[in-house]
C-alpha cells in the first residue's frame, strides 16, 4: 500500500516536485481562451520574454500569454498555472516533456494529444480531456466531462497509450475508439463509456453509467461499484478470479490510488460483447 504521509501521483511524491515557472491568471476571462501554447515544452529552454509572447487567441483575436497570465520563476519544464481556468482552453495540448500542476477547475482539452510528461490537475477539467493521447499521463483530483480520453468525431482512433485518473466523477461517453491504454475513475462513470473501445482498460470504482461497451472489439471495462445496464449484446461468460487484475491493481496502489483487498483478490462476473462487432469485449463486475 502507498504511504499514508505521502500524496503519491503517479509513484511520485507530490511534495517533492518543485515547480521552477509559474503562470497566475490575472484576468476575469468572460471569453473562452485558446492556449494550446500553454505546455512545458514551450517553457524550457527559452526566455521569460519568449514565453510571455507565446501565442493565444481569443475568438479571433490574437493575443499573448503575458496579457493574461502573471508569469514568474525560470524557464522550466516544471510549471505550475494558477486560477479560474474553466474559460481556458487546451492546457498541455501536444505536451511531450515535464510537469504541469494546474490548480483550478480548467475548461476543454486539456492534454489532447500529449505524447509524454505529467499534467496534474488541482481541480475539475471540462470536456475532451486527454483527447487522442498516445503517451503521457493526467492525475485529475476533482470531476472531468464527458469525452474523457475519447476520440474527437469523425476519426477512427483515440487514446493510444497513457494513462488517466479521475479521483472524482466522470460524464459520459469516455473511452470513445480507444486503443490502449489506462483510464481510472474513482466515482462514477456516465453512459456510454468505451464506445467502439478497439483495446485498453477502463476502471469504474464508483457506478458504471448505462450501455457501457457499445461497439466494443478488446477492449475491457472493469466495474467495481455494482452491476450496471448492459446492452442486450452482451452476455454471461463466467465467474472467475482474473490474475491480470491482481497485477493492475496492485500498479494502481503503486501509482497512490487506494484499492481493496476485495478487489484485488475478489472474484469477477465477465461479460462478454458487444455480438453486433466480434464479441472479444468484456466487462468486468467486481461480485
Amino acid at each position: 500500500m502507498a504511504r499514508q504521509d505521502k500524496q503519491l501521483v503517479f509513484g511520485r511524491d507530490l511534495a517533492e516536485i518543485s515547480p521552477k515557472l509559474f503562470l497566475k491568471l490575472k484576468l476575469d476571462l468572460r471569453l473562452p481562451l485558446e492556449a494550446e501554447n500553454i505546455n512545458c515544452d514551450n517553457f524550457a529552454d527559452t526566455t521569460i520574454d519568449e514565453i510571455k509572447n507565446l501565442t493565444v487567441f481569443q475568438g479571433r483575436q490574437k493575443a499573448c500569454i503575458g496579457d493574461f497570465f502573471e508569469i514568474t520563476g525560470e524557464p522550466s519544464d516544471k510549471v505550475m498555472i494558477e486560477g479560474d481556468l474553466r474559460n481556458v482552453k487546451r492546457i498541455g495540448q501536444n505536451m511531450t516533456r515535464g510537469f504541469l500542476w494546474v490548480k483550478g477547475d480548467t475548461g476543454p482539452h486539456l492534454g489532447a494529444y500529449m505524447t509524454g510528461g505529467v499534467i496534474y490537475v488541482d481541480g475539475s477539467v471540462g470536456d475532451y480531456a486527454g483527447a487522442h493521447m498516445k503517451e503521457g499521463r493526467i492525475w485529475i483530483t476533482g470531476d472531468a466531462g464527458n469525452f474523457l480520453g475519447s476520440a474527437y468525431p469523425g476519426e477512427t482512433k483515440g487514446v493510444n497509450k497513457g494513462a488517466i485518473v479521475v479521483l472524482g466523477n466522470a460524464g459520459s461517453d469516455s473511452a470513445i475508439r480507444m486503443r490502449r491504454g489506462v483510464i481510472v475513475v474513482k466515482g462514477d462513470l456516465g453512459d456510454f463509456a468505451g464506445q467502439a473501445m478497439l483495446a485498453g482498460t477502463v476502471f469504474c470504482f464508483g457506478k458504471l453509467g448505462d450501455r457501457a461497451g457499445a461497439a466494443n472489439k478488446r477492449g475491457s471495462i472493469v466495474a467495481l461499484g455494482g452491476k450496471p445496464v448492459f446492452l442486450p449484446t452482451y452476455h454471461y461468460d463466467c465467474t472467475y478470479r482474473p490474475t491480470i487484475l491482481g497485477v493492475l491493481f496492485r500498479r494502481l496502489r503503486d501509482w497512490g490510488l487506494e484499492v481493496s483487498e476485495e478487489a484485488v483478490n475478489g472474484y469477477f462476473e465477465r461479460y462478454t460483447g458487444d455480438l453486433n462487432i466480434l464479441s472479444k469485449g468484456e466487462i468486468l463486475v467486481l461480485k
